[in-house]
């Protein structure tokens, strides 16, 4: 920081000169940037601002006017001070013109009533400021030696933003562009009060660039982001903003604006996040390629088991002689807007599926690395994660299980956006975990991956709130979808359905599959079936025994109607995708 013109005046070969203030208390804050002998009139129009100017005044107007415009050409092009000394124009004292001109404009007029060579003011002030400047530079050297070590040690972004609030001296925000808080430190300051209303408080700050300073809200900030793809904002606040008039300059900056310092730490701080996030992103990215080899190679049996083992050491995960359990993490329902009403969730853009599912592979990940497992874990298909735990022994498996469900139910809670409650609703980020039978060895790993797979499959449409779904809480429905593709299974639904199915396929606006379907699902109880149904109870008496003649069948018989309920789940299963 430059001295001001209040530590100038307390300088010893200024205080020689037996200083006295005559007007302009108010700018005595002001930096000095440089110390500028002058006696000539027009000195302004080779001055950049921030200049403290000394003069005996033997060149300056002898009239009012002239008088008052070089004091206001001072102000205007951003002068520190003017150091006038006595005795060889003025003696007893600077005009009363030139101190009312130099109040109005809050520009410090100071008297030497004492001759004093200026040559020492000069050197001093100079020292002063070549001081400052040094210190300057060394801060910004410590600033980039202090974030190269971050890059280079890979540091979090709670560990950046603290190292840069502790260099600033100053609150440091990080948010993402949901004006969410990733990471912050109060450098000291109440951090309660630091984030109270911060989304609704971030939206107003609204500075002109990518790096810039907000005057209105006092608050310096940078985007954070690299390749082209923002991210986030690193903001933070500084105090010495509104201290001083618009539109005036302070050692070469518009006055109230941060120093140079502060903004090559913010900048140099972002660039640190932004590299980070991608050498993390480029890293997990490489490792979960590999990942999802190993399982496409299990699941489909293009490696040999042991080949697989051997890379899957060398990621640091050991496969052999453990307790293997297959668990496959997928999104309840496929489609966001199902359950949740066209209302409510609007359509999915192309890209949305995409990010859902990476954005459940980096959950799963992250649960994993929370519960203290290890195991090898990637997307399997396009709607679900899968995972290969490797456990010590069977008896940790409920443990580990139980432990990996609550770190992923609590990191999607974190990271998920407030939603109103629908009631009856399934929440369209809902998710399901389901965990195979545990096996003893790689070569029995298949088996326990696929019956993950096929548990969360049956278990989508499934409205308990299961932390963790395993083969026996699928039930007939599940047993069905389980069944979907054996062949005895789908020559079951078409010798129970299958007239029925060709009458509808001919008589398209009959649809008496849903009418069987309401009189199954209400308990066979023909009244509550026909409300369900929206028909009367003559109209919907009168499609039961059309659908009764059709597949040649007693409604009114249990065994009939229990089988018909079986076909109808089994039909379900089928057609769902």
């Amino acid at each position: 920081m430059f001295p001001t013109v209040r530590e100038v005046l307390a300088l010893d070969p200024v205080r020689h000169g037996a200083p006295r203030l005559v007007a302009g208390d108010a700018g005595l804050d002001a930096p000095v940037r440089w110390v500028h002998v002058a006696e000539v009139p027009d000195i302004a129009t080779l001055l950049g601002g921030g200049e403290l100017v000394l003069t005996t005044g033997i060149g300056l107007p002898a009239d009012d006017t002239g008088l008052r415009a070089f004091i206001g050409d001072l102000a205007d092009v951003g002068v520190s001070g003017l150091v006038v000394e006595l005795g060889r124009r003025y003696v007893s004292g600077v005009p009363r013109v030139m101190a009312a001109a130099a109040e109005r404009r809050g520009l410090p007029l100071v008297e030497l009533r004492r001759a004093t060579p200026f040559v020492r003011i000069t050197e001093a002030v100079h020292a002063l400021i070549v001081d400052a400047q040094l210190t300057e530079l060394r801060a910004t050297e410590e600033i980039h030696q202090r974030f190269t070590e971050l890059s280079v040690e890979g540091a979090g972004p709670a560990e950046v933003v603290r190292q840069a609030a502790e260099l600033a001296g100053c609150p440091l925000v990080l948010e993402n562009l949901s004006r969410q808080v990733l990471a912050y430190d109060p450098a000291g300051e109440s951090a309660e009060l630091l984030l109270d209303g911060w989304e609704q408080h971030s939206r107003r700050i609204r500075p002109a660039g990518r790096t810039a300073y907000d005057a209105d809200s006092g608050w310096l900030v940078t985007t954070v982001g690299a390749r082209g793809q923002d991210w986030g904002r690193l903001l933070l606040r500084w105090p010495g903003g509104g201290d001083l008039a618009a539109g005036s300059t302070l050692g070469g900056r518009p006055a109230g604006t941060p120093p140079t310092r502060l903004t090559i730490l913010v900048e140099r701080a972002a660039s640190t996040l932004a590299l980070g996030r991608l050498i993390r992103r480029d890293a997990e990215g490489l490792e979960r390629q590999i990942h999802r080899t190993l399982l496409t190679a299990l699941l489909d049996h293009s490696r040999p088991v042991d080949e697989v083992a051997l890379r899957a050491r060398a990621l640091g995960v050991t496969l052999e002689r453990r307790h293997l359990v297959g668990v496959v993490v997928r999104h309840r329902l496929d489609d966001p807007a199902e359950g949740a009403g066209e209302s409510t969730v609007a359509a999915e853009s192309p890209e949305a599926g995409p990010a859902r599912l990476r954005d459940l592979a980096e959950a799963v990940g992250q649960a994993l690395r929370e519960a203290k497992l290890t195991g090898l874990t990637s997307a399997v298909d396009d709607q679900a994660v899968g995972a290969l735990l490797a456990l010590p022994d069977p008896a940790a498996e409920e443990r580990a299980l139980t432990a990996f469900a609550a770190a992923l139910r609590r990191i999607r809670l974190d990271a998920a956006p407030a939603r109103p409650a629908v009631a009856g609703a399934v929440p369209p980020d809902a998710v399901i975990v389901a965990a195979g039978s545990g096996v003893g060895g790689l070569r029995e790993a298949r088996r326990s991956l696929i019956e993950a797979r096929q548990i969360a499959d049956a278990a989508r449409r499934d409205r308990r709130d299961l932390p963790i779904f395993r083969l026996p809480h699928v039930g007939l429905a599940g047993l069905l979808h389980l069944l979907r593709d054996e062949p005895r299974v789908q020559t079951f639904v078409e010798r129970e359905l299958g007239a029925l199915l060709a009458h509808d396929a001919r008589h398209p606006r009959d649809q008496l599959l849903g009418t069987l379907r309401a009189y199954l699902e209400q308990g066979r109880n023909k009244s509550a079936a026909a409300a369900a149904a929206h028909l009367s109870r003559p109209a919907f008496y009168e499609r039961l025994a059309r659908i009764a003649r059709i597949l040649d069948v007693d409604l009114d018989s249990v065994e009939a109607c229990l089988s018909l309920h079986v076909a109808l789940l089994a039909l379900d299963a089928i057609r769902t995708p």
